[in-house]
């Protein structure tokens, strides 16, 4: 696999000082809008140290809701529209106060604010607090909601099942043995003998008294393909008879079922061979 190309030098450089300029640019805009919220807080009568406070109840909501918005970016919609209206009432806050303190302070030398407006500025504080619980609330459940899902998710994807009873991939290597060397098929004994003796010895290795099981299909498969080469059918009769020698029970229609599709087989690997 190629190793990823690297990126310019002058590339990262460029990103570096463009990062660094929106720092900066971010750092500055805080500090002007800063000054100006802080003196509308000393003219809407708050007192003393939290003056200081005040400007980043309207600001500091504003950047954190933007990251918020990074987080629910894949919330549902009704909870990032309501997100983009948090952010947007305090930007729009922050907007007018930094309006009105600059025509206030343009038509005289003290910053004197009307009723309305000071009574608009008390309500600041406790809206910023129920807007900042909430959207903790939906941030929390957006988090939660995700971590369900991953923990729900499987961890490694589904195993495919292999069936048994598939011989797709064995009835097409016979069907090239047999048009490659055609000659094996004049004198089936010996491969016959060679797949007699792939099957497990079950009756050797069953204790006397022992249950018997249903054959397994590998079993079934491998006594009906000896038996094809032997005769070039398979009969009912003669696969359940080599089964049950075999310690095994086998049920008539499985049986039949085998036997069939074993046949069926074999005129398959015949008629490929033919044809080549």
């Amino acid at each position: 696999m190629p190793s990823p190309t690297p990126k310019a030098p002058a590339a990262t450089h460029s990103a570096r000082t463009v990062r660094a300029g929106i720092a900066l640019l971010a750092a500055v805009a805080f500090a002007l809008s800063y000054d100006a919220l802080r003196q509308m807080a000393v003219a809407g009568h708050v007192r003393g140290l939290l003056t200081y406070l005040f400007p980043l109840v309207i600001d500091g909501f504003i950047a954190i809701g933007i990251v918020a918005l990074l987080i629910l970016r894949t919330a549902p919609r009704r909870s990032r529209c309501y997100v983009w209206m948090l952010v947007g009432v305090a930007t729009g806050t922050s907007i007018a106060a930094n309006v009105v303190h600059a025509v206030g302070l343009n038509e005289g030398t003290r910053l004197r604010l009307n009723n309305a407006t000071a009574g608009a500025l008390s309500a600041i504080a406790p809206l910023a607090l129920a807007g900042a619980v909430h959207l903790y609330l939906v941030m929390n459940r957006h988090l939660a909601s995700g971590g369900a899902m991953a923990e729900t998710s499987p961890a490694t994807p589904p195993a495919t099942s292999a069936t048994p009873g598939d011989d797709r991939p064995i009835r097409q290597e016979q069907a090239d043995d047999v048009a490659t060397a055609p000659s094996t098929k004049a004198d089936p004994k010996p491969e016959a003998d060679a797949t007699i003796t792939k099957s497990p010895p079950a009756k050797a290795n069953r204790k006397k008294g022992e249950r018997k099981t249903t054959a397994p299909d590998t079993v079934l498969w491998s006594t009906a393909r000896a038996i094809g080469a032997e005769h070039g059918t398979v009969p009912r009769t003669t696969l359940e008879a080599a089964i049950r020698a075999q310690g095994y029970t086998i049920q008539k229609d499985r049986a039949k079922e085998i036997a069939n599709a074993a046949t069926a087989e074999l005129s398959s690997i015949a008629n490929t061979g033919a044809a080549a």
